[in-house]
């Protein structure tokens, strides 16, 4: 799994870096993203949604934010 550390990065720069971090990766593949901006608990599955990519797991643990995500295939994924 490809790690995405965002921690410290603020609205809408965790969105841009994934984005740009899935972009690089083939459909199936998974990814690891920790945040801490509050905002990210709605902007990345809003993301996913949009993108076409799958959200498995999202969660909070001591302030910081942790997504799994699986890059979608087609043209809306990315």
């Amino acid at each position: 799994m490809h790690g995405l550390d965002t921690r410290g990065l603020k609205c809408p720069m965790p969105v841009l870096r994934l984005r740009r971090a899935l972009d690089d990766l083939k459909p199936g593949d998974r990814l690891h993203l920790t945040a801490s901006d509050p905002a990210t608990a709605n902007d990345i599955p809003a993301f996913c949604t949009i993108a076409g990519h799958r959200l498995l797991m999202a969660e909070v643990k001591d302030g910081i934010y942790h997504f799994d995500i699986e890059k979608g295939a087609g043209e809306s994924a990315g």
